[in-house]
């Protein structure tokens, strides 16, 4: 007679968490992950409203009371209970990203059962979505910008100082300096642009009302974002405002400068770009491609293989795996262990 066998119930299967919060919004993602492979997604929620930044950094506990909710009904519908381990992206994480690492981990382990958890900056995870572990330079244009390169080395990182100190080229630079040019238009100074003045007062009312609008907001720099693409717009219609176009070939011009900053020299270096900026088209993507080929004529631009969100959901995946392969660094990339109290897992 044989013996009777007793099998157990199926372990659960392990799942990873992926975060992408920016400018635009935060997204949120679930992944299950096996001992190989690329994680498989099983479903993302996203919200419009950017997490709010004050003088104390990003606000911790407005992303967590925003990010336990919607990754509990991921796991919810994917009939899961905990996460193996999570991986938070996020813009500004290099700056004002304290509070971030000294409570977001914590609240992972003790509301999702994440065991290790990864807190990268948003350009971090926007370099592994876009290039994987290949080295070159990823430009995260948005709202903001900052760039990053990766060589035999570890990161290289140019940018990302915000819309008063920096982001040069970026979104809420290019708004900032297409409401000058309007402005300049409304007093008859030099430099003005009456197309601009106008697509101004369009969105916004009149050119009076501008700083009282735009000073006291905690907003600033996705206010000043929105202004882009109408930026671009005027470039693009014809006849073309010249003031439009040139704005546009300097944030061109600004955008290489820094990406040649961090980009590793030889032929197999490759460059990517990642943000909502591209979609502001030709007026803008034009004028970058011949900047980039002359600052770095070595290099290959190439699409992104994937997103943010994508390249958190990756870390999440490698962390959950005990295979991270990239280098960690404060304010870049760190790794936090629950079981030792949610401190630094110590660089790989």
């Amino acid at each position: 007679m044989e013996d009777s066998v007793t099998e157990g119930p199926p372990a659960e299967p392990r799942f990873v968490l992926g975060v992408d919060s920016g400018g635009s919004g935060l997204r949120v993602a679930l992944a299950r992950v096996t001992s190989s492979g690329p994680p498989e997604p099983c479903g993302s929620v996203a919200s419009g409203e950017p997490v709010p930044t004050g003088s104390a950094g990003i606000d911790a506990g407005r992303l967590i009371a925003r990010l336990l909710p919607a990754a509990r009904e991921l796991l919810a519908k994917a009939d899961g209970t905990r996460v193996a381990a999570a991986c938070v992206g996020a813009a500004g994480m290099v700056t004002l990203g304290g509070r971030l690492r000294a409570e977001l981990p914590g609240a992972l382990a003790d509301g999702l059962g994440a065991r290790r958890t990864a807190l990268a900056a948003d350009v971090v995870t926007g370099y592994v979505g876009a290039l994987g572990e290949h080295p070159g330079a990823v430009v995260a244009a948005g709202t903001g910008l900052i760039a990053l390169g990766l060589d035999g080395r570890g990161w290289r990182r140019a940018d990302g100082w915000g819309h008063l100190l920096g982001d040069c080229g970026g979104g809420s630079w290019i708004g900032r300096v297409g409401l000058e040019a309007a402005l300049r238009a409304h007093d008859g100074r030099a430099g003005g642009s009456a197309a601009l003045l106008a697509a101004a007062e369009a969105l916004f009312g009149p050119a009076p009302g501008l700083p009282g609008l735009v000073y006291p907001r905690s907003d600033r720099p996705a206010w000043l974002a929105s202004f882009a693409p109408e930026v671009a717009r005027c470039a693009a219609t014809e006849p073309a405002d010249p003031v439009a176009a040139a704005i546009l070939r300097e944030a061109a011009r600004e955008i290489a400068i820094t990406t040649a900053a961090v980009c590793p020299p030889g032929p197999s270096a490759q460059v990517a770009l990642t943000g909502g900026l591209p979609r502001l088209g030709e007026p803008l993507l034009r004028p970058l491609r011949e900047e980039l080929a002359a600052r770095l004529p070595g290099a290959t631009i190439v699409p992104a293989a994937g997103d943010p969100l994508e390249g958190a959901l990756s870390l999440a995946a490698q962390v959950a795996r005990g295979s991270l392969g990239l280098p960690t660094e404060p304010g870049l990339l760190s790794v936090h262990d629950a079981s030792e109290g949610g401190g630094p897992a110590g660089a790989r």
